[in-house]
């Protein structure tokens, strides 16, 4: 088994953990404080689009700098940043005022710019730095723990029991926060593998041109990334307002949101542990063209349902898709890259698939705010699951036709 006899893989698999724990507390807990901040849609929607916002802005130029750099180190002092970070946001729930207001929420939503800054510069060092702990043919498996460690931490176990700290006392969430970057920034550092000797840098604008230029050369994988986008704007537009729709239409308090997101993360431990069994069995465009064929369901069910257990099933089926998706295009990426290329070449691919995530959480929250005056409350907060089923459906028709590994 490939945890047992990599010890770097360990290292590297427990970090993904304790630090997705942390990343799953903050999912439930940021915008559970910026409801009760206010309740107005846009200001909520503010807080995920800041913190989603560097993926647009600095993706790009984080792929030259992870190419350039010590790629575990830069994991390193990317968490020990978000520790800092977090603190911050300890000390705005401590002094929240009553009330609330919009001032708070603009705090709020700096740091989570800052914490996604940082996150940026993280992830794509953490993608590019698992070719060096794992053998090539090791890749599927190893991305299916990863994925499937950051679901069952993130997703399964982060949120219930965010749900019970913010209701015991609001900063409590954000501090075990805190510790779980610590922790992980420890564990990567213990990692030993031979230090990466950087190639000889060029002006900036020369090493991203020359990554542009790869990727566009890529057909099927610039596509991929331009799909991501929109699959990512579709999601973040229906997240943004989950936390409504979970308070206001399916009745939930902070510990039952936290249980329905743990059910859906149950979704993403199955498709973790099949997804690589799927795509050895029948492919990889098949096992792609299935999770495009699962994505527009949760997205009608949501819509057009009112039951928690409904809304439960909805989002295993949206996670069970999601990492069918990222197994398959992950590996392939990281494989067919060269490691010279691979921290730019994957920034690009990023700033395509993760940059529409702002936007997608603005038009969450403008697209009820615009549509509560005509069609009430509850339909406007239904609205970005019809639409997104519609359009997940169209990218489901697109891909089929288009995508072929």
């Amino acid at each position: 088994m490939l945890l047992a006899r990599n010890r770097n893989f360990r290292l590297l698999f427990s970090a993904t953990s304790v630090s997705n724990l942390g990343d799953g507390v903050s999912a439930l807990a940021v915008p559970w404080l910026a409801t009760l901040l206010t309740r107005d849609p846009l200001l909520i929607a503010l807080v995920p689009f800041a913190g989603s916002l560097p993926w647009m802005l600095f993706a790009i130029p984080a792929g030259a700098v992870v190419d350039r750099s010590d790629r575990r180190a830069l994991m390193v002092r990317a968490d020990v940043l978000r520790v800092l970070l977090t603190m911050g946001i300890v000390a705005l729930a401590l002094r929240m005022p009553e009330g609330g207001g919009a001032l708070p929420v603009m705090a709020l939503a700096g740091l989570a710019f800052l914490l996604g800054s940082a996150e940026v510069v993280r992830d794509n060092a953490a993608q590019t730095f698992l070719p060096a702990v794992v053998e090539p043919g090791d890749l599927e498996a190893a991305n299916g723990q990863l994925w499937s460690a950051e679901q069952v931490a993130g997703h399964f176990v982060g949120p219930p029991l965010a749900g019970l700290l913010i209701a015991w006392a609001v900063p409590a969430p954000f501090l075990l926060d805190a510790v779980t970057f610590a922790l992980a920034a420890w564990l990567v550092w213990a990692i030993s593998v031979p230090r990466r000797v950087a190639p000889t840098r060029r002006r900036l604008w020369e090493e991203l041109g020359e990554g542009w230029r790869w990727l566009r050369g890529q057909a099927l994988l610039f596509r991929l990334a331009v799909m991501l986008g929109l699959i990512n704007f579709v999601h973040m537009a229906s997240l943004t307002v989950l936390v409504l729709f979970s308070q206001e239409i399916l009745g939930l308090s902070a510990a039952g949101h936290g249980v329905l997101l743990a059910v859906g993360a149950g979704g993403a431990v199955l498709g973790g542990v099949l997804g690589p069994r799927v795509s050895a069995r029948f492919g990889a465009t098949a096992t792609v063209r299935l999770a495009l064929c699962l994505m527009p369901l949760p997205f009608f069910m949501l819509g057009l349902g009112a039951s928690p257990l409904l809304a439960g099933l909805a989002l295993v089926l949206e996670a069970v898709a999601a990492m069918l998706w990222n197994i398959v295009t992950v590996s392939w990426r990281q494989r067919i890259i060269p490691d010279a290329l691979l921290g730019r070449v994957n920034a690009l691919y990023r700033f395509f698939g993760w940059g529409m995530m702002p936007l997608g959480a603005l038009a969450g929250g403008a697209l009820v705010a615009l549509a509560e005056p005509g069609l009430g409350r509850e339909m406007a907060l239904r609205m970005p699951y019809v639409l997104g089923g519609a359009g997940m459906l169209a990218l489901a028709l697109y891909g089929i036709a288009r995508l072929r590994f």
